[in-house]
């Protein structure tokens, strides 16, 4: 049975912005020679490890709100150069918006149940695109 993470995605405004930024780290990848994968690393690797990698994907909660979600690939073990061992969450670029699901803050990451998660949005729902801070303040409202 699959599962997916939830997360916080400091930083972010919009899913514009996290949308900018893959682009700009994929870039960047694509000039190095190496995948066309996002890596996101955390302190805590997930122990239902089999579950995640079973379809799972990263949703992120900007401002408040979940919005977009990433398909979880694989997860690796890493050791620092400080010696302390993290996890590379390593998922697709694709970035999916999802419908607007308002979470409270946490720290690190949570499981998140498949059937909890906010479903995707469809082409006619992102069709004809609204303006970033009109979406965010209808986001933010509940709305959207």
């Amino acid at each position: 049975m699959g599962i997916h993470l939830i997360k916080l995605c400091v930083g972010a405004d919009s899913v514009e912005n996290l949308q900018s930024w893959i682009e700009e780290k994929q870039a960047f990848r694509a000039r190095q020679g190496l995948a066309a994968e996002q890596i996101h690393t955390t302190r805590m690797t997930p122990k239902r490890q089999k579950d995640i990698l079973d379809g799972g994907s990263l949703y992120w909660v900007i401002k408040g709100v979940v919005q977009a979600r990433q398909k979880i690939i694989d997860l690796r073990e890493v050791k620092g150069l400080d010696g302390i061992k993290r996890c590379e969450i390593v998922m697709s670029p694709d970035l999916v918006r999802t419908q607007a699901q308002p979470r409270r803050a946490f720290q690190g990451w949570r499981y998140l149940k498949i059937e909890d998660a906010p479903a995707d949005l469809g082409a006619l729902e992102t069709a004809g695109d609204l303006p970033p801070a009109f979406r965010q303040e209808l986001a933010d409202l509940g709305l959207l």
